[in-house]
C-alpha cells in the first residue's frame, strides 16, 4: 500500500512538473531557436486510415535513407534534437523496411533526445475527416507512439500541418499535449488545404478558429499553435504560384534546393533565416526558425548539412531543440496572447523575394498588419494585409480545403477589397485600432 501511495504521489508530481510546460530552464527571451520536423509516411497524402491520395512512397523510405538523413543533421549541427513525425501507416506498416526504420528512430530518441510523435492525415486531416475522427486518430496514433518508444514515453507536441481549434483543444484537455504544429502560415492555393490568416510565431488559438489568437479566457485553447516552416515574407504574400513564383519559398528544400540548386537555394534559405535571427531578434527579443522535411524527398541532404553548418557559424548560440521543447519554453513565458511580434525584410532577389521591396509585419492578439514599399521610391507605404482578430470567426462545418481566415485586407489579393491602400487612407475604424498599438506609424506619415 505504501508503495502504491508513493508511486501515485510521484506520478502526480511528475505530471505537474512535465505537464505544466516547465520542462526546460532555457528562457525564451534573449535566445534564437531552430526547430526541425522530419516526416515519415507510407503514402504521399494519407487522408484517412484506409484512404490515400497521391503516390505510394514505400520505395523511398529505407533504413539507409533515414540513417543518411540523421547523419546529415549531426554533421551540420552536432547536438541538435529534432522531431520525427510518423503517419498512421508508417506507425503500422509491417514490412521489413518500416519495422527497421521505427527501430532506428527510437534509437535516435534515446541517443540524441529526439522527439517522436504522430502526424494525422499527412498535413490535411480536417480537409478529409470530421472532427471526431481526427480526435480518434490523434488518440490512437499517440498511443501507438508511446507503445513504440516504450518506458512511458509521451511526446510533447504533435505535427499536423493544419489542425482545427477543436482538435487542438482535444489535445490539450484529453491528451495532455500543449504544443501543436497546427498552421502553415500564409498557405493558400498550394497543396490540398488553405490556411492563410494566422500569426507566424506561436500563439494560443481561439476556440472559434485555429488561425485566430484567443481573445480571453472564454475562447482560450491551451495549446501553443506553431507554424509549419518559415517562409520568406515577400514570397509568402502571393497567391499560390502567382507571377510564376512559389509563395512557400523560404527555408523549405522543395522551393529552394530543388528549384534553384545548391548555391542559390542555400542563399535563399539563409536569407530567410536571417530575417528572424538578425532583424527579427532585434525587434522581438527572441527569434525562431522552423523547417519541415519529408524524408522521402529526392533532394541531396548535403544541402541540409551546409544550411545547418552555416547557421551554426553565423549564429553560434542558436538553440536547436525539438518542436515540443520550444513550444513549452514559449508557453512558460506567455500565459496568454500578450505578444507583439514585428518583422522587417528586404528581398533577396531570388524568386518572389523582390529585392526592390521592403515588407513589414505587425502581429498581436487583436490584429495582424502588413505594409509594403518600394525601397528606392518616394511612394507611400501600402497596407497589403489587415486582419482583425477581435471579430467573431468560424471554422468550416464541412470537410473542405478552405480554412483561411481572410480579414479586411488580405495579402494574397484574391478579392476586390484586398487592393493595397496607403496607411493614412484606411477607414477611420481601422486606423483607430492600429494607432492604439502602433501610434508611431501615423507620426511617420
Amino acid at each position: 500500500m505504501r508503495t502504491f501511495v508513493f508511486l501515485s504521489i510521484f506520478m502526480v508530481f511528475t505530471f505537474n512538473l512535465f505537464g505544466s510546460g516547465k520542462t526546460n530552464s532555457t528562457p525564451l527571451m534573449g535566445n534564437r531557436f531552430l526547430t526541425f520536423n522530419a516526416i515519415i509516411r507510407v503514402n504521399q497524402i494519407e487522408v484517412a486510415r484506409d484512404k490515400n491520395v497521391g503516390e505510394d512512397e514505400r520505395s523511398l523510405h529505407t533504413p539507409e535513407v533515414v540513417t543518411k538523413f540523421r547523419e546529415a543533421i549531426v554533421r551540420g549541427f552536432p547536438g541538435a534534437r529534432i522531431t520525427w513525425a510518423f503517419s498512421w501507416l508508417a506507425l503500422h506498416d509491417t514490412t521489413a523496411n518500416y519495422r527497421k526504420i521505427r527501430e532506428i528512430v527510437v534509437d535516435y530518441q534515446k541517443k540524441y533526445g529526439d522527439e517522436i510523435t504522430f502526424i494525422p492525415g499527412a498535413y490535411f486531416a480536417n480537409a478529409y475527416n470530421p472532427i471526431e475522427q481526427v480526435n480518434r486518430d490523434l488518440h490512437d496514433g499517440l498511443a501507438k507512439v508511446s507503445e513504440l518508444v516504450g518506458n512511458g514515453y509521451r511526446p510533447q507536441s504533435v505535427v499536423a500541418g493544419f489542425l482545427s481549434a477543436k482538435n487542438q483543444e482535444f489535445l490539450a484537455q484529453n491528451e495532455g499535449i500543449h504544443v501543436c504544429q497546427g498552421n502553415i502560415w500564409s498557405q493558400y492555393a498550394i497543396d490540398n488545404q488553405d490556411g492563410d490568416g494566422a500569426v507566424s510565431y506561436p500563439y494560443y488559438p481561439s476556440k472559434e478558429h485555429f488561425c485566430k489568437p484567443a481573445q480571453g479566457k472564454a475562447d482560450f485553447v491551451d495549446c501553443v499553435n506553431l507554424d509549419g516552416w518559415t517562409v520568406d515574407f515577400l514570397a509568402g504574400r502571393r497567391e499560390g504560384f502567382a507571377d510564376g513564383f512559389n509563395s512557400r519559398m523560404g527555408v523549405g528544400p522543395i522551393e529552394t534546393l530543388s528549384k534553384y540548386g545548391l548555391e542559390i537555394g542555400l542563399k535563399e534559405m539563409l536569407h530567410t533565416a536571417a530575417i528572424h535571427f538578425d532583424k527579427g531578434f532585434e525587434l522581438n527579443g527572441f527569434a525562431w526558425v522552423t523547417n519541415c522535411w519529408e524524408v522521402s524527398l529526392p533532394i541531396d541532404v548535403a544541402g541540409l548539412t551546409m544550411w545547418l553548418s552555416e547557421i551554426k557559424k553565423r549564429w553560434p548560440k542558436v538553440k536547436f531543440i525539438t518542436q515540443g521543447e520550444f513550444g513549452l519554453i514559449w508557453r512558460d513565458h506567455y500565459q496568454s496572447n500578450d505578444f507583439n511580434y514585428r518583422f522587417q525584410e528586404t528581398g533577396s532577389g531570388i524568386g518572389g523575394s523582390d529585392a526592390d521591396k521592403e515588407i513589414r509585419w505587425f502581429m498581436n492578439k487583436d490584429f495582424r498588419l502588413a505594409t509594403l514599399r518600394y525601397i528606392s521610391s518616394t511612394n507611400q507605404e501600402m497596407v497589403i494585409d489587415f486582419t482583425r482578430y477581435d471579430l467573431p470567426a468560424r471554422e468550416p462545418a464541412e470537410m473542405t480545403r478552405k480554412w483561411s481566415l481572410l480579414g479586411q485586407i488580405n495579402q494574397k489579393q484574391t478579392r476586390a477589397q484586398d487592393k493595397p491602400v496607403p496607411l493614412n487612407q484606411l477607414p477611420s475604424e481601422m486606423k483607430d485600432i492600429i494607432e492604439k498599438h502602433y501610434p508611431e506609424l501615423f507620426r511617420a506619415e
